[in-house]
């Protein structure tokens, strides 16, 4: 039977719940517990899937194709376990379901209300992944703030379970901010006391207080103040200080007992942890010998977390290679023939990511030729892929028109179209080709040279493809398809196999990545801007 831990947040959002929630399922499984985890978001969208990345940032697949909030990506990095599609659930899901039950009767007639029909939707998907799974630990958190409307429905839920399971199975944790007034020089604990009040209102009292500061806390009558006016135990009020690196976060909430006091309050049983490899990952990002300047050369950069998963497997491959990943944010709409020479002068590498849109295109388009000419690496991950084609077939095959259907409906050479079975009759929402796919890999490659697999699966999200009419007039010119679907109808990568490191992929490796197990591609990505620079004396 699955223990049931929620982790709720208090004062403003952004606080960091996510992470105190993947550093903890990190803890309970170095003392050997099998965890899962899971995101309830408020908002009234199905899915983040047809959300703008300025609105929600990056969207996280996971293996079984459902498209969800970014959190889920910190769980599996921090947790190394794939999630799934019950790993997430949104407000818009849980109304979509409980209306499709309503409207093939199978309530019998009875009113829908919030509760019982809209909470036990919630409660059966909470129970349903610690049945798929298997798990000795479930980790909930809630999105949003403790107060807000739209969260309810999820607090009512998760109190309800409280009483079904039993104290000695169910376990709340409340993280809070506690500002700091540079004008007194002190951290406030009233916000934290306020915001548990408004919890305990709804009927769930915290049993582990988690306090953000930015500063450490450095006076212990915080501490105090907190667990006497929110009425938990002394050492369940623990201290979640910013940290350079987010890596080190499992290690800091491990100094106060973290993952110990949960076992004690849960009555589980379970080993010492063993966080040795965790400690010599930390140990290695602090001691990194070399800085790579890499370009991300995107539509989204205003808000970073729109690549958060491809920046974090940069630094996950920058660990491996001792070095440090500077990246150099570039928005591909100012990219112009005049300026190129500017822009790139001092990268050692270029990395073009996902997107959606024909907005930044053509700067796009004029980065992966740049990047050949001057035998810059280039790493190209889906749109960045179909870049790196229309690039080559406008330079190499001389088409001077080539574009995909996506950009140019009206062009005579869409060397990227619609995957078969797609089209612009087909609702947005969950339609892509979505989740883990095959490829085989072609011998004699980059691709080869660095999975040292035949056959690998990758996570994809997207709805255009390589267009196999021109699969030859590429093959004569030069470039290499170095992987391709098991079927042979699609094809998953490309490259110059005589470059250094000029690849494109379909799929979305990123997703795959762990801080201390870089995925291959990343890797040698790194290890190919490694190399320039270092040939360059830098």
């Amino acid at each position: 039977m699955s223990k049931y831990i929620f982790v709720t947040g208090g004062v403003v959002s952004g606080l960091g719940k996510g992470i105190t929630a993947a550093s903890l399922g990190r803890l309970l499984k170095s003392r050997g517990l099998k965890v899962a985890a899971q995101k309830l978001d408020p908002y009234i969208n199905v899915d983040p899937g047809t959300m703008s990345p300025y609105q929600h940032g990056e969207v996280f697949v996971t293996e079984d194709g459902a498209e969800t909030d970014l959190d889920l990506g910190h769980y599996e990095r921090f947790i190394d376990e794939n999630l799934n599609k019950f790993s997430n659930l949104t407000t818009g899901k849980v109304f979509s379901n409980v209306i499709s039950k309503e409207r093939r009767g199978e309530y019998l007639g009875k009113t829908v209300q919030y509760v019982p029909n809209i909470t036990n939707e919630i409660k059966d998907f909470i129970y349903e992944v610690g049945k798929k799974t298997n798990a000795d630990v479930v980790i909930t958190e809630i999105g949003g703030t403790t107060g807000d409307i739209e969260s309810r429905p999820f607090i009512e839920a998760i109190r309800q379970i409280g009483r079904e399971q039993g104290l000695d199975n169910t376990l709340y944790i409340h993280v809070c901010l506690v500002p700091y007034l540079k004008a007194s020089r002190e951290h406030k604990s009233k916000p934290v006391q306020h915001s548990v009040k408004e919890l305990r209102g709804m009927g769930i009292s915290p049993n582990i207080i988690v306090l953000r500061a930015d500063e450490k806390i450095t006076d212990i009558n915080i501490f105090k103040k907190v667990a006497l006016f929110c009425d938990v135990k002394a050492d369940c009020v623990i201290e979640n200080t910013t940290l350079d690196n987010l890596y080190e976060a499992p290690l800091m909430l491990e100094k106060s007992h973290f993952s110990e006091i949960v076992i004690r309050e849960l009555n589980l049983k379970a080993n010492e942890p063993d966080l040795s490899d965790w400690v010599d990952l930390v140990k290695k990002i602090k001691n990194l010998k070399y800085n790579i300047n890499i370009a991300l050369v995107g539509k989204y950069i205003e808000l970073h977390d729109a690549y958060l998963s491809v920046v974090e497997a940069l630094k996950h491959a920058g660990y491996q290679n001792e070095s440090h990943i500077d990246i150099k944010w570039i928005d591909s709409e100012e990219i112009t023939e005049s300026n190129i020479d500017e822009i790139f002068s001092d990268v050692d590498g270029i990395i073009v990511p996902g997107g959606f849109g024909n907005r930044g295109i053509e700067g796009m388009i004029l980065t992966a030729n740049y990047a050949r000419l001057n035998h810059i690496p280039y790493f190209g991950i889906c749109l960045g892929m179909q870049i790196l084609c229309i690039s080559y077939a406008r330079n190499v095959l001389g088409l001077a028109d080539a574009n995909s259907f996506e950009f140019d409906e009206l062009s005579k050479n869409r060397v990227i179209d619609y995957i078969p079975g797609q089209s612009d009759e087909i609702e947005k929402g969950g339609t892509l080709r979505l989740g883990a796919y095959p490829c085989v890999i072609t011998d004699n490659t980059k691709m080869k040279e660095l999975y040292k697999q035949d056959l690998i699966s990758e996570r994809h999200r997207h709805r255009y493809e390589f267009n196999n009419d021109y699969l030859e007039d590429f093959k004569k010119k030069g470039l290499t398809i170095s992987g391709m679907s098991p079927d042979k109808r699609l094809v998953e990568a490309v490259e110059l196999s005589d470059e250094k490191f000029y690849l494109g992929v379909q799929f979305h490796p990123e997703f795959k990545s762990r801080p201390n197990k870089a995925h291959p591609l990343f890797l040698g990505f790194i290890k190919a801007s490694l190399n320039r620079r270092l040939k360059n004396g830098n």
